[in-house]
């Protein structure tokens, strides 16, 4: 069944909604209950969900998840493409302006900080991507691009995530680009964050630690139950191993190796819960140092309907970041 925007009248327009946190912290429920509450449409704001074919490993949205509520930013790019900040600040602002000309309300909902950063604030003076020097930069080993950005960027060393491989060529490349520190322009963001104009803060939702690792563990068992294994073999037909961006995504990696005769199904699984549990922790750290965020401590049986109170009691009283 096709689906129908509701109109509303042009009052009840509101600014877009901000939903972010670690994964399977539970924001894309909250997000799909918020969207048919309120009359929204979400924009994904993960880096991997926007390729092609990486969804159990994603947590992508499910067909009848978008057949009730619009999801925007999803399915994308094919494996062999390049996406980065600068792309997500111009496609969500797109979709921002679409959503609210059907007089409805943009969601902003995932884990990536990187791009609500960039979109609340801007992208600053870093230069675009430069397709043959990142070719070059993808080619070099992790060890020596990392001793290169030691010696060129100390403070952007000591801070970057060093077994993100996509975060340090960026680094590497803008350096090399301008013949400035990376930590510099990364400086020159603005100041005042674009989000004091809205109406909704930078909700991020958290949990106790121990409910988060046992979410965690089980959302990586149902995505193996549903055939991770299957997806990432069709996925390697299809580039996979060639995109060294893809392949960042945890899950993917992991299965590859598994495929390649590495180690055994598993222990496979429990490594990929010991990575995506580290991966969630680096979000909550982010988040905290960089996400000007209201936090909402969700606890373990709080309902979905709970978490949706507490969000559009705040919404609605205007409460600024």
């Amino acid at each position: 069944m096709a689906y129908t925007p509701e109109i509303h009248p042009p009052s009840s327009i509101l600014h877009p909604i901000f939903l972010a946190g670690p994964t399977a912290v539970g924001k894309s429920a909250v997000a799909l209950a918020l969207a048919e509450k309120i009359g929204g449409e979400i924009i994904s704001v993960d880096s991997m969900q926007v390729y092609r074919g990486l969804d159990l490993g994603t947590a992508k949205p499910t067909a009848e998840e978008r057949a009730r509520v619009p999801h925007h930013l999803i399915d994308i790019c094919d494996l062999h493409e390049a996406f980065d900040a600068a792309q997500f600040v111009r496609l969500a602002q797109m979709a921002v302006d679409e959503i609210q000309a059907r007089r409805r309300t943009p969601i902003f909902c995932g884990g990536t900080g990187l791009y609500f950063k960039a979109f609340l604030e801007g992208l600053g003076e870093a230069p675009p991507a430069d397709d043959k020097l990142r070719a070059e930069l993808e080619a070099a080993p992790l060890e020596r691009l990392l001793a290169e950005l030691r010696e060129c960027d100390p403070a952007t060393f000591e801070k970057i995530d060093r077994q993100n491989p996509r975060r340090v060529i960026r680094a590497i490349e803008v350096i090399r680009l301008t013949g400035k520190k990376f930590s510099e322009q990364r400086a020159g963001w603005k100041s005042t964050p674009r989000l004091t104009s809205h109406a909704s803060p930078l909700f991020c939702l958290s949990r106790p630690a121990a409910d988060r690792s046992q979410r965690i563990n089980l959302r990586v068992d149902e995505m193996f139950a549903r055939g991770l294994v299957a997806e990432t073999r069709r996925l390697l037909d299809r580039g996979l191993a060639e995109n060294r961006i893809a392949m960042q995504a945890i899950g993917y990696r992991q299965v590859v190796e598994h495929l390649r005769g590495e180690r055994g199904l598993t222990e496979t699984i429990e490594l990929v819960k010991a990575r995506t549990r580290q991966f969630a922790r680096r979000q909550l750290t982010w988040f905290r140092r960089h996400g000007n965020c209201q936090w909402l401590e969700l606890p373990p049986a709080e309902a979905v309907d709970e978490t949706l109170a507490k969000i559009t009691a705040q919404v609605a009283s205007g409460i600024p970041a």
